[in-house]
């Protein structure tokens, strides 16, 4: 079959933690992987060897975000850092989060606070050519209580920010055990997102059969959607877990 590379993929370094990083790298640029996400920078030398960027670049801690003012410092601390950091290297993307709700912080109060805490990294973002990307994660299983669980609220946000510096990170997965309507979301919504990621439902496994998605016709919304970014593979392997990702780059190579 021929490759087609209207897509280009990477994997999360964290679903493979029992793997030395230097065998990672290398395995990933036989699939033909262009990079991995969430790696260290102590670790981007190993890409670098490999020929393979850093996709996403780790920042603050999920439950504690940017919906929560007393949250600003810190995270905005570590945003920076990860942002300066990126540039140096010439890579393309920083995560970020909104946190878990609190008592007395609507949704509402917590757009305004994201957007606010955004309001004042964005220009850094803007000046060194880096985007920060909030990940959408379901709060019906996964995370409790997270504050950017759907996708309507993330797209508020990127539309109130205002920046293309500012954009959502889609977690398929996620967004299908929250809310579903994947690809009719991608339509509605696709200049929001700046970053994907993969796995299978239910379960969070590999991209076959015996789950509910069909990655062929989603991975073909993204790439007819004028997207230009990364695709991150996230799925827990049930087992043999480089043959597994072989396997989720030849579904998801539309």
């Amino acid at each position: 079959m021929k490759n087609r590379k209207r897509i280009r993929q990477s994997a999360c370094r964290w679903c493979y933690q029992e793997m030395p990083i230097d065998l990672l790298a290398a395995e990933a640029a036989k699939i033909g992987l262009v990079g991995l996400d969430l790696v260290d920078p102590a670790d981007w030398d190993v890409l670098t060897k490999h020929g393979l960027v850093c996709t996403m670049t780790p920042s603050h801690r999920i439950e504690i975000g940017l919906n929560d003012p007393a949250n600003h410092e810190s995270c905005l601390e570590q945003i920076r850092s990860a942002i300066e950091a990126t540039a140096a290297a010439g890579f393309a993307n920083v995560i970020c989060f909104s946190g878990n709700r609190e008592a007395g912080i609507s949704d509402e109060m917590g757009l305004t606070n994201c957007a606010a805490a955004l309001g004042k990294i964005v220009p850094l973002a803007e000046k060194k050519n880096v985007t920060v990307c909030m990940e959408l994660l379901n709060s019906k299983l996964n995370h409790p209580g997270y504050m950017c669980d759907r996708s309507d609220w993330g797209a508020a946000l990127v539309k109130r920010v205002g920046s293309a510096r500012f954009k959502l990170l889609y977690d398929i997965y996620h967004m299908q055990v929250q809310e579903g309507d994947v690809i009719a979301t991608i339509g509605r919504h696709g200049e929001c997102f700046g970053h994907y990621h993969t796995a299978g439902v239910p379960g969070r496994h590999e991209l076959n059969q015996n789950q509910e998605l069909f990655y062929p016709a989603i991975m073909r919304a993204i790439a007819e959607s004028g997207f230009e970014g990364f695709v991150a593979h996230e799925f827990l392997a049930t087992n043999y877990p480089m043959r597994r990702l072989r396997e989720a780059v030849g579904i998801c190579d539309v």
